[in-house]
């Protein structure tokens, strides 16, 4: 997959694996009758070809992250890989995903998948430039990838002069979690467009499984498979390079991105304070009491008009303003706002990565970039530094005081719940047995007479915990020593 920047310095060991691309001077004479059909690829793909054969100051191996060692006189080669060989997945098909891969492609790359779960509503179009009034309804995977295989011209099979114009372009209706791991394992580069945090932390939790280590620690650089991660939340935005168990991962930088926000039902209910409250109250009690036999629809006009409407009338009788039929929106489909340009300039400084990534031709983003734009233009790029005791990419023992006496089994998965860990549905396993399993059915209600129970009548102090949990992929699990806090 990726050489390792420490093996040997000769080009077959740090150049990508590729055969030889017939980069010949006829093939680049765009006034050739004979090669009319390769010059629709080759001359896409001229200037990235010039930068490849062109010598720099700052190749891949200089970098804090260094993947490989760049050689010039192998561009035909490094060409040919992107060409032939890498195999490229994007995530997300919305606003930056839809910029990745018009990106993806115009670089070279050939050999792209797409996945998203979403289907495209008509308050996307404004941005994602992929799809037209005519695609509301579809899976936005699907009509990305005809979009481009149509306004590109690209062919669905090519004869043998059309060789290295084929571009293959997979897309896939699916959520993350729903692909098994070797189907991630075939991948050279990942690029992530999403949205949403936990699937985020699934991506980059997946990646960290992957990439193999042996007993004393060292990491098979033939498992790692770069993550660039980006994000935009209206004029900002940030785009980051994550090499498993080398860089700080998604999960180390958690903490910056706040819980999601939920409303107590009490508060919405009884006391509301913000004009969100009562939207949530207007789809959460109202619609159900107004349409019980009626789901409530986020794509129709006329249900979030009502919803809008009850939101209103609420809101007078609290003396509540603020409330706009846009922040109905909001509230009830979670829109994070988007600006069109903001996702091409972060889609940008990812694929740029991912080019450097795969052809070792400049040095890695070191790590973290922000995007800065609602007050000037201003950018800055930083090194976001492993933690040492994260729970996905860190090997360090986490431990954890409580008191033996007080704290249940139930409040110490509240515990892991909570802002420190974030779990979702942690299960937990002793040295010599099971104490709580999420699951199957069968297990969970056997386990379940536990969590009641004081940690002091489950384990003796300083034992060792097992936990899993859906933000681990693979062989990953949190092990946390527990230490009995002494008594006064």
């Amino acid at each position: 997959m990726l050489a390792s920047s420490s093996s040997s310095s000769s080009s077959s060991s740090s150049s990508p694996p590729a055969k030889k691309l017939k980069m010949t001077a006829e093939a680049m004479d765009i006034d050739s009758p004979t090669s009319i059909q390769r010059i629709r690829a080759d001359r896409r793909h001229w200037d990235l070809f010039r930068l490849l054969q062109s010598t720099t100051k700052f190749p891949n191996e200089t970098s804090a992250v260094a993947l490989g060692e760049f050689d010039a006189d192998s561009a035909a080669d490094t060409l040919a890989f992107l060409q032939d060989e890498c195999q490229v997945l994007i995530i997300g098909a919305g606003g930056l995903g839809c910029e990745l891969l018009k990106n993806v492609v115009l670089s070279g790359f050939t050999k792209v998948h797409i996945i998203d779960m979403d289907t495209i509503d008509v308050s996307n179009l404004n941005r994602q430039f992929l799809f037209r009034q005519k695609d509301v309804g579809r899976p936005k995977a699907e009509v990305a990838a005809e979009f481009v295989r149509e306004r590109m011209q690209l062919p669905t099979a090519a004869s043998e002069d059309e060789e290295h114009a084929r571009v293959e372009i997979t897309p896939h209706f699916k959520k993350v979690q729903d692909m098994d791991v070797d189907f991630y394992r075939q991948f050279h580069v990942i690029l992530s467009g999403l949205d949403n945090i936990e699937a985020r932390r699934y991506v980059n939790s997946l990646v960290v499984s992957l990439a193999e280590v042996d007993e004393e620690g060292n990491v098979d650089p033939n498992t790692i498979i770069p993550l660039i991660d980006g994000g935009t939340e209206g004029l900002r935005g940030q785009a980051r390079v994550i090499i498993p168990r080398i860089t700080s991962c998604f999960e180390c930088s958690l903490e910056t991105f706040p819980p999601q926000k939920a409303f107590p039902m009490c508060t919405i209910a009884e006391t509301p304070r913000q004009p969100a409250h009562c939207v949530a109250y207007a789809f959460i009690v109202l619609w159900p009491k107004e349409f019980p036999d009626t789901k409530l629809d986020k794509d129709s006009p006329e249900h979030m008009q009502w919803v809008y409407q009850a939101a209103l009338e609420r809101a007078e009788q609290y003396g509540i303003g603020g409330v706009t039929y846009s922040l109905t929106l909001g509230v009830v489909k979670n829109i994070i706002p988007a600006v069109a340009s903001t996702n091409a300039i972060v889609s940008a400084m990812c694929v740029n990565e991912a080019v450097k990534a795969m052809t070792y031709c400049s040095q890695l983003m070191n790590n973290y970039h922000m995007h800065m734009g609602a007050t000037g233009c201003y950018s800055h790029t930083f090194e976001y530094e492993k933690k040492s005791d994260c729970v996905v990419c860190s090997s360090q023992n986490k431990t954890l005081e409580v008191d033996a006496t007080s704290m249940t089994l139930q409040m110490l998965i509240d515990e892991l719940c909570g802002d420190q860990f974030r779990l979702l549905k942690p299960s937990i396993s002793a040295s010599a047995s099971n104490l709580f399993m999420q699951g199957p059915p069968a297990l969970r209600e056997a386990t379940s007479m536990n969590l009641d129970k004081t940690l002091g009548e489950l384990i003796t102090d300083g034992e060792s915990l097992t936990i899993t949990d859906p933000v681990f992929v693979g062989d990953l699990a949190l092990s946390l020593q527990i230490l009995f806090a002494s008594q006064p």
